[in-house]
């Protein structure tokens, strides 16, 4: 027929694959929303009959980079999203130096109710206790596994303890890959509040440390997937093969 033209090769495999990554990104997001409606109804731990909204998470449900804080704070109570008060804005722009998005990534909490104690002026933020991360887990475990993300970075000491065990210290142990779910790369780095907190000349040095890790991350991220190494590995093989 003229004026019509059927293009093969990459063009149209790129096509396919587009269809299939739609679909996946699709079925995601289902499994995620049902996820959620199991975690609001959730009330194994006191802070679940106490909150205001349940913070399951948000983002890109076939993102690369999965994001993991302790727990929501008041304005994410508020809002029922992780990550929206002055450490969500931090985090956002500590996201844009490697180069990504908000919306590129996904990020989530190790429990998804906000803890809190009472205090002179009304609730205040907790760190969570280790029973309610422990309640909590099936869900972020869940999480982790639809979404398969390449790298988790766990922020703050009780995120990093929920993978690695109580023992773990930050200001010693940040900054180095480990195993975590599901064999993914882990890194650990400080949470943006703990960043907020710092003075003086504490400040810059903290930032350091965050910015070492982040690069990390990216670096990580910019490996060449497992496949494509493998296809080059063969390539250069068959370059020394008699013909």
């Amino acid at each position: 027929m003229r004026g019509c033209r059927f293009r093969s090769g990459r063009g149209g495999n790129r096509g396919r694959e587009r269809i299939v990554n739609d679909s996946i990104r699709a079925e995601r997001e289902r499994l995620l929303a049902q996820a959620a409606i199991a975690a609001n109804a959730c009330r194994r731990c006191s802070i679940g009959y106490e909150r205001r909204h349940n913070v399951y998470g948000e983002g890109n449900p076939s993102a690369r980079l999965m994001l993991v804080g302790e727990g929501p704070g008041e304005t994410e109570d508020e809002l029922g999203r992780p990550f929206v008060g002055r450490a969500g804005q931090l985090l956002d722009r500590m996201l844009a130096a490697i180069g990504l998005l908000r919306e590129e990534v996904y990020i989530c909490n190790t429990v998804k109710c906000r803890p809190t104690l009472p205090g002179p002026n009304g609730l205040r933020n907790r760190a969570p206790e280790p029973q309610e991360m422990e309640n909590c887990r099936p869900f972020l475990d869940e999480q982790i596994a639809i979404i398969a993300p390449s790298v988790i970075l766990a922020l703050g000491a009780p995120a990093a303890k929920s993978f690695l065990g109580r023992d773990f210290q930050i200001t010693r142990m940040r900054g180095r890959w480990y195993v975590g779910p599901l064999d993914i790369p882990l890194m650990v780095t400080f949470h943006p509040a703990y960043v907020l907190r710092q003075t003086g000349g504490q400040i810059d040095g903290v930032k350091r440390l965050v910015w070492n890790d982040l690069k990390a991350v990216r670096d990580k991220l910019d490996e060449p997937p497992v496949e494509v190494v493998e296809q080059i590995e063969v390539h250069q093989a068959g370059l020394f093969e008699s013909r």
